[in-house]
């Protein structure tokens, strides 16, 4: 059921360890669920990418929370953009930051949204929370990364989508396909290379995504 809230724009900061995570929760009006995103390596919230894809999603009537899982310092190093276990652990950091806002922001449905690495550590939050976190979209996303083990505890309906020029990618998103034993659906988007810069791709991706958040998160499990 769509909450009658009116529509906010709030720059966030998360406690990490001993840093703080910048975010940016975006709500429209009459909000049915709320997507947290998970941006890959040397990516940030402010990806052209990703923030087209939670416009599309915003107009649909959900929420996005786009943020940095790293702080600059960390960014700059390359073995800290692959380190899934710190990802996710940031990731469960943010989640655990919703499930404490105000009521009823607290108890929306929340998808996360992964691209590259940060679909490692959306699956392997998934597998973590599996009461909690209701679909996993993953964008171009290095699901293998996740591990068959925790890839075969995710119980959230996941959607794979891969861009059809993609060839490791789509080899990478087949293997941990058949390691999933949720609802799941590999979707090759024609014509598209990783980044999904061709006419049309991106949309393609918004809308496929939006679809299936719309269709998949349900009201959220109380923990």
């Amino acid at each position: 059921m769509a909450m009658g809230l009116p529509e906010q724009k709030t720059l966030v900061k998360i406690a990490a360890d001993e840093a703080y995570l910048e975010g940016m929760l975006e709500l429209p009006s009459h909000v049915t669920g709320l997507i947290l995103f998970a941006h890959g390596s040397g990516s940030s919230r402010l990806s052209p990418r990703n923030n087209y894809v939670a416009s599309v999603l915003r107009d649909a009537g959900l929420g996005t929370l786009l943020l940095d899982l790293l702080t600059p310092g960390e960014d700059r190093h390359y073995e800290t953009r692959f380190d899934i276990s710190l990802l996710t652990r940031r990731l469960e950091l943010a989640l655990t930051w919703i499930r404490q806002l105000p009521s009823p922001l607290a108890t929306l449905p929340v998808g996360l949204f992964g691209a590259s690495t940060g679909a490692a550590s959306a699956l392997r939050l998934a597998a973590l929370m599996p009461g909690i976190v209701g679909a996993v979209v993953s964008r171009g996303g290095r699901a293998d990364m996740a591990g068959a083990d925790i890839l075969r505890q995710v119980r959230a309906p996941t959607l794979l989508l891969v861009g059809g020029l993609d060839d490791v990618v789509i080899e990478l998103n087949k293997a941990a396909y058949e390691q999933m034993q949720c609802e799941r659906q590999l979707h090759i988007v024609p014509d598209a290379t990783h980044l999904f810069e061709e006419a049309g791709a991106l949309e393609n991706v918004a809308q496929l995504a939006t679809e299936w958040f719309l269709k998949h998160l349900a009201p959220a499990k109380k923990s």
